[in-house]
């Protein structure tokens, strides 16, 4: 299941964002929230939404700062707890 989360979170950055398969490339401690220019503050409610959508969980508004969105890694440990949950 690890390796399909990374890949599914990784094919949502790439659909949200309009990467065009650079998301692919990215490694896990890739930096995501100031690094990618793409992701502005209108690109994570959308990735939060799409998230929500794909995985079948919800997000709480006081769950979301900018640590979740700090790396590939981060965003991927946080659908995993998510789906822990």
């Amino acid at each position: 299941m690890g390796m399909e989360i990374r890949n599914e979170v990784v094919a949502i950055l790439d659909e949200v964002l309009s990467l065009k398969g650079r998301a692919a490339d990215l490694a896990l401690d890739a930096p995501l929230l100031g690094a990618l220019p793409e992701l502005d503050s209108m690109a994570v409610v959308s990735l939060i939404t799409t998230l929500e959508e794909r995985f079948a969980f919800t997000v709480d508004d006081d769950e979301i700062d900018g640590s979740v969105f700090a790396s590939l890694a981060t965003l991927i440990d946080f659908v995993r707890r998510k789906l822990a949950a």
